[in-house]
């Protein structure tokens, strides 16, 4: 008589039910994994995909959102507007810190819905906001936290499909669900400038605004006086999240092997808003830390003070997240975490830092006054970061998946340990063309070689969020495996938040080689603890 899924360790509690929780999880059986599991299993992958790519998407849009703000002549000065892009990169890194734990607690299908339908605050939101020039700054400052949610969604995103797939997929289902879902950035970045120009919306979303400097999309230049309908960048993102908390909620499951007491729906709603409730009061604590006390000061008390909340927290989630601190005594918890910050640190950082950073360099230029003096005034052909800012990303989220393959083959530290090289010579060379474009009658005679530097960034960097992810999947056990996928992705997560700060505060000193050199000299320190730790003879785990 042939096996049943039973038979074989595979079950649903509640029959005919795609979403019902599922009691039996055995994916190193392989005749479970090839009978009802691996089909299970793609089912959540691609719902969770375009969900954690929403996520980005409403993450990381304040990059391109103060880039048109600048061009629209919103009353905010250039550090107000990095601020902006910095408050969003913070509250995401820090977010996905009580994500990391959301799985566990209160199941994958819970989690995956209420995150995604979350966004609809911040997205709804911030189109309002646009609407109006003169919404305050405060306002800003609310929706660009808020949005951090969709940061904070890709820890319990990863830790969730982390679980559905055999060790020996790890790199390929990781993969696929970060670098598809990084393709997030590079949809917002293309869809944000296009929305911009049509009235999509029609009377609901208000009336357009007129470009007081010129402005562009994908196809290209837009010139000053162009209407523009800026309040679509917010408004867009409700046209895919409502089908998506959708799909997530009658298409998703939870583990119960993994999520023994999720509890009933609402119960489980509580405990996640309850720990991004966490998030966001160390959040808020860290931005004001950040104005009176610096950056370096504010992200250990915004990490420390995260962390501190979340073993306060009473009843039934306290044991689950104690439990899951364990993680930090184990070394290999914090090599990692070095290594996510080489790759995905840096992939985030310079998405969210770049676009800005473009229209500052290049638009404008050096112009020597009959008598010398030299000063510095617009310039009239620069290019538009809303036109090439979204190549790099592009790159780095498509090559994702191939790092993830690549490293199932030939193992991930030998993979991170390439970017790395690559890393630290393009960084290094990416910050002497900067100094020049900067203090340049011509920066756009840089442009090209400035554009082509970065993309050999995002590539080195995509290649290596998927290796990072095969060592962890190989690494850690299935306990651990989650929280620390989360824990690691929530501090190199930072990256979206230091970049613009340091590369902001750098540009405006006129120094901006500075930034790019400081992460070369980062970079090569990881090289030598990725060699310590996996490559070298008798390394800990060799080459995972």
């Amino acid at each position: 008589m042939a096996k049943t899924d039973a038979d074989i360790g595979g079950g649903v509690t509640t029959p005919g039910k795609t979403n019902g929780d599922i009691e039996h999880w055995d994916i190193e059986n392989d005749e479970f994994w090839e009978r009802s599991g691996k089909k299970i299993a793609n089912r959540n992958l691609w719902i969770s995909i375009p969900s954690l790519l929403m996520g980005f998407a409403v993450w990381m849009m304040w990059g391109m959102i103060t880039t048109q703000m600048q061009s629209l002549g919103f009353p905010f000065s250039v550090d107000q507007l990095f601020m902006l892009t910095a408050i969003a990169g913070l509250a995401g890194a820090t977010l996905r810190i009580p994500a990391s734990f959301m799985i566990r607690i209160a199941g994958g299908r819970n989690t995956v819905f209420l995150t995604t339908a979350l966004l609809m605050i911040p997205a709804l939101g911030t189109g309002v906001a646009l609407m109006n020039p003169g919404t305050p700054f405060w306002v800003f400052q609310a929706l660009a936290l808020l949005s951090g949610i969709g940061g904070g969604n890709f820890a319990a995103s990863m830790s969730n499909i982390s679980t559905f797939y055999p060790k020996k997929q790890q790199g390929y289902a990781l993969g696929m669900n970060a670098g598809l879902g990084n393709f997030g950035v590079t949809t917002m970045q293309i869809l944000i400038p296009l929305v911009m120009t049509v009235g999509i919306f029609g009377a609901i979303a208000g009336t357009p605004m007129e470009l007081q400097s010129s402005s562009g999309t994908l196809i290209g230049r837009i010139e000053a006086g162009t209407e523009t309908w800026i309040q679509n960048a917010g408004f867009v993102w409700l046209v895919f999240l409502i089908p998506l908390a959708f799909a997530g909620w009658f298409g998703m499951n939870n583990l119960r092997p993994i999520t023994p007491n999720p509890g009933t729906p609402m119960q489980a709603f509580g405990k996640i808003l309850g720990l991004y409730g966490v998030g966001i009061i160390a959040t808020i604590m860290g931005i004001l830390t950040l104005q009176w006390l610096g950056m370096w000061v504010a992200l250990p008390v915004t990490i420390l003070l995260t962390l501190g909340l979340l073993r306060l927290i009473p009843g039934e989630i306290k044991p689950n997240i104690q439990k899951q601190f364990s993680i930090f005594s184990n070394k290999h918890t914090w090599s990692m975490t070095v290594l996510y910050i080489l790759t995905f640190g840096s992939f985030i950082g310079f998405s969210a830092a770049l676009p800005l950073s473009i229209n500052v360099i290049f638009g404008n230029m050096m112009e020597v006054a009959a008598d010398g003096s030299v000063t510095r005034v617009v310039n009239p052909e620069g290019p538009s970061a809303l036109t090439w800012a979204w190549i790099g990303p592009f790159v780095g989220a498509l090559i994702r998946p191939i790092g993830g393959w690549v490293s199932d083959k030939v193992g991930g530290s030998i993979v991170t340990q390439v970017i790395s090289v690559v890393m630290v010579v393009a960084s290094a060379v990416t910050g002497y063309v900067m100094m020049l474009a900067y203090n340049s009658t011509d920066p756009n005679s840089y442009f090209a070689l400035f554009m082509l530097l970065f993309v050999i960034l995002f590539a080195a960097s995509g290649i290596g969020n998927g290796s990072t992810f095969r060592s962890i999947g190989v690494i850690f056990d299935a306990q651990q495996k989650g929280p620390v996928l989360g824990w690691t992705s929530a501090v190199a997560g930072y990256g979206a938040f230091i970049a613009p700060v340091v590369m902001g505060t750098q540009i405006r000193a006129g120094t901006p080689e500075l930034a790019m050199y400081g992460f070369a000299i980062f970079y090569a320190m990881c090289l030598v603890i990725n060699w310590w730790f996996y490559l070298r003879p008798n390394a800990y785990v060799k080459n995972p």
